[in-house]
């Protein structure tokens, strides 16, 4: 509920706080003493239109700070958590107005979008009567409120996921079907390439190994030269080696005559003929190592060659030509066996569709009969307030072929104001009084379903007076004893009904050439003035003060 108002600067009112409680409260006063500016300033607080003229002369800026305590699962602090807001605690709502027109908002002192406000605000608040943010005369909510009323909350839940099947059947059936049509647009194109692939035959890693071995074979062809050049040096007719052989033979024989003198060069040639052996038997390995095939060449570059055609006839890499062609035989599968899983995924649908279909009717069939009980139980409300000949009537559309999440029921509140005229939208139909007094009368009814904490009652009994307006306090009263209400009034018999009244007037400021709004609590005597005033006008009698008193006392009575 609403547990505290703060306005700074806002047309006429410089500075108000006001503390509110549970059950109902009226604010009263002379016309033109600034109760519509104080709505005003309320509606700007819950994500209202703002205007640069709402701010005080002479002030750049106005501020209204609405601080609200609710439940810790109420649907308000949900959306606030939506948009990453704090909701420990209270909720705090502020709106800041420029004179420019400009205007900010916050939500516990965390800055946030209009529309993120108004979400959280429509959520705290209800204001119904004369002022413009009519909560429920928005056909786009009667369904809601319906639903609400006759409990059709699993129903609505079942058409809801019914709804989420259909969609979800409808598609993988749209994406089969592109799939398809994709599919057999290029189907000459990905027969033949996958013809072209297998007989390429490509496999990972190909690409490498044969640049690798070509490179290989192009290196051979070059150094093979060399190698045979030094193999001949070796073992040709210029060769060291039989020279070296006989020379440490003749060296052998005289080592007996000087063995110091000869083993040590015995043994030098003796290490340089291995040498010569080993480099030899190095050389003719290599050579061989050299030798290839041309034709091996000639195939390797061929094979090269066609993978890098074909990465780039493709524009994919050698190595991917594998998984392209698993993948275009997979879309020329998709093509053979497309229509079997195509009809698999129809089927589908029409199940879901089927499916849908049975839960929309069981609620439409639901909302039906909770639409008569509706209707009767608002009508059973409106003869005391002098309504007797009207009738409320909640029209239900039923068009099959325009669904949603919700079913196929449009719904929307009628009224026929009397016999014999024609029935329509309440909004078309009723004047503003009627349609405030229709209004009180369907949330009496709804009290315990779903309201809003705060309703707001803004004048609604305009132009009635004596038992209506009476029946309009009950009314308000019997309101109050499940949420929190407030009533903008003109009416004693409303609110001699209050537990707690607040007096609206101006006030005259000398000093700075001005007046001021002022809104001040009234308790016994001052109260009882002031419902006295409500009665007789301008001047109070000692019979309005009488009045008073009997209303007050009847009011506390029947409490």
């Amino acid at each position: 509920m609403l547990v505290q108002l703060s306005i700074r600067d806002i047309v006429l009112i410089d500075r108000l706080e006001l503390q509110f409680d549970a059950g109902l409260s009226v604010l009263t006063g002379e016309t033109g003493a600034g109760k519509s500016i104080l709505l005003d300033a309320f509606a700007l607080a819950l994500g209202g239109r703002g205007d640069g003229s709402l701010v005080r002369h002479g002030e750049s800026q106005g501020q209204i700070t609405a601080v609200f305590d609710i439940a810790t699962n109420h649907p308000a602090r949900a959306v606030a958590a939506e948009a990453d807001i704090d909701t420990e605690g209270d909720l705090i709502l502020r709106r800041m107005q420029m004179a420019d027109g400009r205007t900010r908002a916050f939500i516990n002192d965390q800055a946030v979008s209009v529309q993120v406000l108004r979400a959280v605000g429509t959520r705290l608040v209800e204001i119904h009567g004369q002022h413009d943010d009519r909560a429920m005369i928005d056909p786009a909510t009667h369904r809601a409120i319906l639903d609400a009323y006759g409990g059709h909350e699993s129903a609505v839940a079942a058409v809801r996921d019914a709804a989420a099947t259909v969609s979800q059947a409808r598609k993988a059936l749209d994406t089969q079907r592109a799939r398809i049509e994709k599919a057999r647009r290029d189907a000459d194109y990905l027969r033949h390439a996958v013809e072209e692939l297998d007989a390429l035959a490509p496999q990972p890693g190909e690409e490498a190994e044969l640049a690798t071995r070509r490179q290989e074979m192009m290196q051979a062809e070059k150094v093979t030269t060399e190698l045979s050049e030094a193999q001949d040096v070796l073992t040709g007719q210029a060769s060291p080696v039989p020279a070296i052989s006989a020379a440490l033979r003749r060296l052998e024989r005289r080592t007996e005559q000087a063995p110091q003198l000869i083993e040590p060069s015995v043994r030098a040639l003796d290490a340089v003929l291995v040498a010569c052996d080993e480099a030899r038997d190095a050389l003719e390995q290599a050579l061989r190592d050299a030798q290839f095939d041309p034709r091996e060449l000639e195939n390797v570059e061929e094979r090269l060659f066609a993978l890098r055609a074909a990465g780039r006839k493709y524009d994919v890499l050698p190595d991917d030509l594998a998984d392209l062609r698993a993948r275009f035989a997979a879309d020329v599968a998709t093509i053979d066996a497309g229509e079997e899983e195509l009809a698999s995924r129809e089927a589908a649908l029409a199940q879901a569709e089927a499916g849908y279909r049975e839960a929309a009717q069981r609620l439409s069939a639901a909302r039906a009969k909770t639409a008569a009980t509706l209707d009767a139980a608002v009508e059973r409300e409106l003869p005391p307030l002098k309504l007797e000949r009207a009738r409320f009537i909640t029209h239900i559309t039923v068009d099959e072929q325009s669904r949603d999440a919700s079913g196929f029921d449009r719904v929307e509140f009628w009224a026929q104001t009397n016999p014999g005229t024609r029935a329509g939208p309440m909004m078309k139909v009723a004047s503003g009084g009627e349609l405030s007094r229709f209004m009180l009368a369907l949330k009496v009814v709804l009290a315990d379903r779903g309201s809003a904490p705060t309703l707001v009652f803004d004048e609604i009994d305009t132009g009635v007076g004596g038992a209506v307006a009476d029946a309009i306090g009950q009314r308000l009263a019997r309101l109050a004893a499940s949420t929190q209400v407030m009533a903008v009034t003109h009416a004693p018999q409303v609110a001699a009904r209050a537990e707690r009244h607040f007096l609206i007037a101006k006030e005259s400021i000398a000093e700075e050439e001005r007046v001021a709004t002022r809104v001040a609590p009234l308790i016994e005597e001052s109260r009882r003035e002031e419902i006295a005033r409500m009665l007789a006008g301008a001047t109070i009698t000692s019979e309005a003060r009488a009045a008073a008193i009997k209303l007050l006392e009847g009011a506390l009575a029947r409490h």
